[in-house]
């Protein structure tokens, strides 16, 4: 009971709000959104196919979270958001956090059954390869700033773009652009990802529970998962 009481209050129950744009401020954020998920796919398809040690690789995903964060306050207005708290409202922070290492632990139980399918666990590899025969510090600095600047944007400037069904039409567009990079497994990760940080935006009325859970996911893969798949 409590923990029902818990995930309907992170991802169902929608907080009180005065968040309103007029129409124009509504068809600007539109346009600019449009142009900044065009550009941030072809940006993030050139740097995944970039060979695994590359210094140009780190330079494109630093270059496509500029991108995703410019296009976000571009945009217009973004909100940190609050969830329910006993019988008051406050910042989202404990909760997306466990959010995100709940959803990580999840991939990793399946990075297991991954292993036994050649053809996702090549996909699964390809990705790693840049864990392996890169920086650890630096990629952990990078998956830092592309975490909360996808959610800038995602959940951010895109998802209030959208009049209605936001959670899904913000996660459509999350799975579209990672789908430049061709690799199943990453656009399988961004629909479910997506999914959570969509309805954690639609509660909280804000950025900063999805944009927890997206830094907690992420971190806990790039340091977890190599151990499950090497």
């Amino acid at each position: 009971m409590q923990l029902q009481r818990w995930l309907r209050r992170a991802l169902w129950d929608v907080v009180p709000r005065n968040q309103r744009e007029s129409d124009a401020q509504l068809r600007r954020r539109q346009w600019i959104t449009a142009l900044v998920v065009l550009v941030g796919a072809a940006v993030l398809g050139w740097s995944v196919r970039l060979e695994p040690g590359n210094a140009l690789f780190y330079v494109g995903t630093l270059g496509l979270a500029v991108v995703w964060a410019v296009g976000a306050f571009a945009a217009g207005p973004l909100h940190l958001g609050r969830i329910a708290l006993r019988d008051t409202l406050v910042r989202p922070v404990l909760t997306p956090l466990a959010l995100g290492f709940s959803l990580a632990a999840v991939f990793i139980a399946g990075a297991l059954l991954v292993r036994e399918v050649p053809v996702l666990e090549d996909q699964v590899v390809n990705v790693l390869d840049f864990a392996d025969q890169g920086s650890v510090p630096l990629l952990v600095v990078i998956t830092l700033v592309s975490g909360v600047a996808e959610e800038l944007f995602f959940r951010g400037a895109l998802y209030a773009a959208v009049p209605r069904h936001p959670v899904l039409w913000s996660t459509a567009a999350y799975v579209v652009a990672t789908a430049a990079t061709g690799n199943v497994m990453l656009s399988f990760a961004a629909a479910l990802l997506g999914t959570l940080c969509g309805l954690q935006r639609r509660a909280s009325g804000g950025v900063l529970g999805p944009m927890l859970t997206h830094v907690s996911w992420s971190l806990t893969m790039l340091l977890v998962l190599p151990l499950v798949i090497g």
